[in-house]
């Protein structure tokens, strides 16, 4: 059934692989970071790919000429295979087979090429079946926890092989058009999600089966259809009770979005389903779920993004609110959660204590174009790499609690492709007492220059209006409160809101109170408008009113960031002659 060396030994620190132009080698976690002697270092730029076992056990690599194996614990060489173009490795859960791809290669009087995708038996090192697979997408046979079942999608069907027997299909799951599929976690009965994209009107959709019950349409578990979708991702929670679907079109017709259009949709094995109603229009950028299977957390929205976890009911449980944020990430334990904004966003991280909903730590990782949480539910690794970004490469650790515990920078004519940490098998390490004082760090922690707004020069020494672009929502628990049984109905949150907006604009307005020299004798509202008595004078008072308030948004906006047009700015100039203006007027000058 496989094997493992790691059955007696205590759990040691993660190591971390990194692959780049200076090679590839391996490092030890926290708290040394000094070279590992696992791995000899590896020189040169010829690595293309390298992989764990699922328990961390077991290491593969390309050197560019052989595709070698070693077991961690005693750095020993298991196998060497000859496969100078492997380009994909991964081992199948139980460390039983080893499965390499090449890219796929006709030859040139137009014959069939010869099969690319390999799998080896570990133990023996001989191959026990070679398979034709032109794309490098899904390219991997998906096995179960147990590989007791595998599967791979070849024309439009989904083959099953049992034991690892794959002389054989076991099983044939046949569907018009099957594009993609996802098995369950865990053990058995085994279910398959799979996704049949639609075609001249007739929707997409994505169903649920369990193992090996294919035959006829009441056979599935599960059935989810809907129009908008160019492509989907599936995703199990750990328990494999439930599936959530991203549905994505690659264009959005109301024009509204560059990213095209997402909807979220829920199935669960017990055959319900829907459609995850997020409060916010825009993009979703990123679904994740606990690994308590008992909630997940979305991402989505137009920046500034909202992000909310939701029960299996699809309730929202507690809300974020908005920030600069495109992606979640759950600890191994499931008892913090990290938001963060990478790639085209500034690296801002929000780590937070999921139990209690409380904000745990904001670390910033600049130019972040990777993370990952240790095993150990501590630590963080946060790295730039090439070709995302080729300046300033390199990767970080920090603890949850914001504390930066080491940095490496490659250097500058140098690139990083790759990093990661040593898997462990679920419970090696246990999950420990959340806390939120810093720990201790002899790294010095950089703070990121804060770009300031740009200011028009008339009004660089002016005071700065508090205006914002946007309004930023604060986080908020969705749970009903205990003394009321029913959550709010519609209306009651409508207006909940309403009065929230209210009180935010009313705050604003206190906040917004500028220095303007306002004449003393300016009427208040409880005047009526003709206070001069003369219509001539009273409009041309409405008329300095007017332009006077388009001023003040001018200035709000300038104060925002916006950059103005020069009859724009010269309005702005004739501010103090305008004041006056109306002054006299009022005083019957």
């Amino acid at each position: 059934m496989g094997f493992s060396f790691r059955d007696k030994m205590a759990p040691s620190t993660p190591l971390l692989t990194v692959r780049g132009s200076e090679g590839l080698y391996m490092v030890n976690g926290p708290p040394h970071f000094t070279e590992s002697t696992v791995l000899p270092r590896e020189p040169g730029k010829n690595c293309k790919v390298y992989t764990f076992s699922k328990d961390g056990t077991l290491f593969a690599w390309s050197n560019g000429e052989k595709v070698n194996i070693i077991n961690v614990a005693n750095k020993g060489l298991l196998h060497s295979f000859d496969l100078p173009k492997a380009v994909c490795l991964e081992f199948s859960p139980n460390n039983t087979v080893l499965a390499t791809w090449q890219p796929y290669t006709t030859s040139k009087d137009g014959t069939a090429g010869t099969p690319n995708l390999q799998l080896y038996d570990v133990k023996t090192g001989t191959c026990l079946k070679s398979f034709i697979q032109k794309k490098m997408q899904n390219w991997c046979p998906s096995w179960s926890d147990d590989e007791i079942i595998c599967a791979r999608n070849v024309n439009n069907e989904v083959h099953f092989f049992e034991n690892n027997n794959f002389n054989t299909i076991a099983n044939k799951l046949h569907l018009q058009k099957v594009n993609d599929f996802n098995l369950s976690p865990g053990t058995q009965p085994f279910k398959v999600a799979v996704y049949v994209p639609g075609s001249k009107g007739a929707p997409s959709f994505v169903r649920l089966y369990q193992y090996p019950n294919f035959a006829g349409p009441q056979a599935a578990l599960a059935n989810k259809s809907f129009f908008k979708a160019d492509k989907v991702t599936m995703l199990w929670n750990k328990k494999a009770t439930a599936v959530l679907v991203i549905a994505s079109t690659d264009v959005d017709k109301t024009g509204a979005s560059y990213y095209g259009e997402q909807t979220l949709h829920y199935i669960a094995t017990n055959g319900e389903s829907a459609v995850v109603q997020l409060p916010k229009n825009g993009p979703i950028y990123d679904v994740a779920w606990n690994p308590s299977s008992t909630e997940f957390c979305a991402v989505y929205g137009f920046m500034p993004a909202k992000a909310t976890v939701f029960n299996l009911k699809c309730d929202p449980v507690f809300d974020f609110g908005t920030g600069p944020r495109n992606a979640a990430f759950y600890s191994p334990h499931g008892h913090i959660l990290v938001l963060a904004g990478f790639g085209n966003l500034r690296g801002q991280m929000e780590v937070w204590d999921v139990k209690n909903y409380k904000l745990i730590s904001k670390p910033v990782a600049s130019d972040s174009t990777y993370f990952a949480w240790c095993p150990d539910g501590e630590h963080i690794l946060t790295a730039t790499c090439a070709p995302r970004l080729r300046v300033n490469n390199g990767y970080k650790i920090w603890h949850y609690t914001g504390s930066l515990l080491y940095k490496y920078d490659v250097p500058s004519n140098g690139e990083l492709w790759q990093v990661s940490w040593q898997p462990f098998l679920d419970g090696i390490f246990p999950a420990k007492t959340i806390t939120y004082q810093a720990v201790p760090s002899e790294v010095p922690s950089e703070e990121p220059k804060v770009a300031t707004a740009y200011r028009p020069p008339a009004l660089r020494n002016k005071p700065v209006t508090s205006s914002k672009l946007h309004e930023e929502e604060p986080p908020q628990n969705m749970k009903p409160h205990p003394s009321s049984d029913k959550p709010l109905s519609k209306t009651a949150l409508k207006n909940q809101r309403k009065h929230e907006a209210k009180k935010a604009a009313k705050q604003e307005a206190r906040n917004d109170l500028a220095p303007t020299p306002v004449p003393q004798s300016a009427p208040r509202s409880t005047v009526t408008q003709s206070a001069s008595g003369d219509p001539e004078v009273d409009k041309k008072i409405k008329n300095l009113k007017k332009k006077l308030k388009a001023i003040e948004q001018l200035k709000e906006q300038a104060a925002a960031g916006k950059q103005l047009e020069k009859n724009q700015l010269e309005k702005i100039q004739k501010e103090t002659a305008l004041l006056q203006e109306l002054e006299d007027l009022e005083l019957g000058v």
